[in-house]
């Protein structure tokens, strides 16, 4: 039985493409570029710091990544854009069902755990309205690691208080998906482009399309 859910935040509850409309804007003609290599990036420094014992918390890293990407991708690193582009990831757009899919999945316990560190996290948190449906918002800063590290999933087995194997951990991330399912969770992959689960020896225990549509599975497996 699902005792409690954690949320990863970005590219699950968050749009982290949304950012192309304003690197679009600063950069014409080089958002949609910008937004993929951009991400890219970001998730491989924060899985290289991990491995390196380099930490930097995830606002570093995602400026980094938008550095790198504005490199790779031969356009000026102005300083007033860059601050302008990463401004957006205050204001990351939610997708639409998520409201409604926290209703639905009742009166569990229920958290963010991100590799967002709380200075990201908490502004994007209140602005769309979604803090009056968690208990908390769990940052990877607390243990100077990022996912897929172990100690990172451990935080929502402390801070929500319920076995992992009774803790839903819901995750549009491939590579997050197997971290979470390795440590022991029982897992929701929200497969929003339609791709093909990780060869990594493990599975989710639900896919769906959106999280309106997982909370109804588990809904009916309660």
């Amino acid at each position: 039985m699902i005792e409690a859910i954690a949320f990863d935040a970005y590219g699950t509850l968050y749009d982290v493409y949304s950012v192309e409309r304003k690197c679009e804007e600063e950069y014409p003609a080089s958002g949609a570029a910008m937004s993929r290599l951009w991400r890219q990036k970001q998730l491989e420094y924060s899985w290289l710091r991990t491995l390196m014992g380099r930490y930097a918390d995830f606002w570093h890293v995602t400026e980094d990544a938008l550095r790198y990407t504005l490199a790779e991708l031969g356009l000026e690193g102005d300083e007033e854009k860059i601050a302008a582009i990463m401004a957006t990831y205050l204001e990351l757009e939610m997708y639409p069902e998520v409201i409604e899919a926290m209703a639905r999945f009742g009166t569990r316990k229920k958290a963010i755990l991100t590799n967002g560190n709380l200075g990201m996290i908490e502004p994007l948190v209140a602005r769309s309205g979604l803090g009056a449906h968690l208990d908390a918002c769990l940052s990877a800063d607390e243990t100077g690691l990022f996912k897929v590290r172990p100690e990172v999933y451990q935080l929502a087995v402390d801070h929500l208080g319920v076995a992992r194997e009774r803790l839903l951990f819901v995750s549009s991330n491939g590579w997050d998906v197997a971290g979470a399912k390795a440590f022991g969770f029982t897992v929701g992959w929200l497969n929003r482009r339609g791709l093909p689960p990780e060869e990594l020896g493990v599975r989710a225990d639900y896919e769906a399309t959106n999280l309106l549509e997982l909370a109804e599975m588990v809904e009916a497996s309660a």
